[in-house]
């Protein structure tokens, strides 16, 4: 490898464990909060019938904050952090362990840099999504008809729980796992594209700026690391969204779809 790539990057033999859980926990929460109103107002428009009044991102958001105020943008919240910690804890252990193996495997094949990185990053990508969906899927059937409840329709619950419960009431431990093929089909895919987008653009991004070869001794600054990372995580955003939108609109509408059935 050369080395401006190997000192831009920690393999997991040499990573601090504690800190990448405890700092990746924290993190992906700060994340969470910033970003789940979006989730809210998607997932309501996923579930939108053709009857429903709140059919725009303004008329949801509008809804949401005269009925509920801020509180309404953050719907399931709870529940989602919750569940998604030691679901997102699977999931990285699983991408640090198995991209380490994958570029161990495919060393022998003399392949180049960027399309090493675009194989082992794919690979791990696509196992830790596998893994990290038996938790994540049971929580997000959860949350998101907690994001619904009451729009276009939907049933009204009292919090996380009251959800599970009847979920386990009207179709057992299925109903919490309804729509798992599909999660696994659209997300699995979806973390190889985007990981194996994330490596292997760092790299050609890397050459452009000129470290490209094991004489370059000088160690990129941590500004120049982090705007290159960014960059890379902009591009691999960007080709994973492709597949991603399309499969979770029909994910969320199978797995909201006994919804009317339980509010009898």
């Amino acid at each position: 490898m050369a080395q401006s790539f190997g000192q831009t990057e920690i393999n997991w033999d040499k990573l601090d464990k504690t800190r990448f859980y405890v700092v990746g926990a924290g993190l992906f929460t700060g994340v969470s909060v910033a970003l789940y109103p979006i989730s809210v107002v998607k997932t309501r428009l996923q579930v939108a019938t053709k009857d429903a009044v709140e059919r725009s991102v303004f008329s949801v958001v509008k809804g949401l904050l005269k009925t509920d105020g801020i509180p309404g943008l953050y719907r399931g919240f709870g529940t989602v952090i919750t569940g998604a910690i030691p679901a997102r804890i699977i999931f990285l252990s699983t991408l640090e362990t198995t991209k380490v193996a994958a570029f161990r495997m495919i060393e022998p094949f003399r392949l180049s840099e960027t399309t090493q990185a675009a194989i082992a990053n794919g690979v791990a990508g696509m196992t830790s999504s596998i893994f990290a969906q038996s938790v994540f899927v049971p929580i997000d059937v959860v949350s998101q008809k907690l994001m619904v409840q009451g729009y276009s329709g939907h049933a009204q619950y009292s919090g996380g729980l009251d959800v599970a419960r009847k979920v386990l009431r009207s179709d057992g431990i299925r109903g919490l796992y309804r729509g798992f093929g599909l999660s696994v089909m659209t997300y699995s895919p979806s973390s190889a594209v985007w990981w194996a987008s994330y490596g292997s653009s760092q790299r050609v991004i890397w050459r452009f700026l000129g470290h490209d070869t094991k004489y370059d001794e000088h160690a990129p600054s941590l500004q120049k690391i982090m705007l290159v990372q960014a960059m890379g995580g902009i591009i691999a955003g960007a080709s994973s969204s492709c597949i991603t939108t399309p499969l979770d609109t029909i994910k969320t509408r199978l797995q909201n779809a006994y919804a009317q059935k339980m509010n009898r």
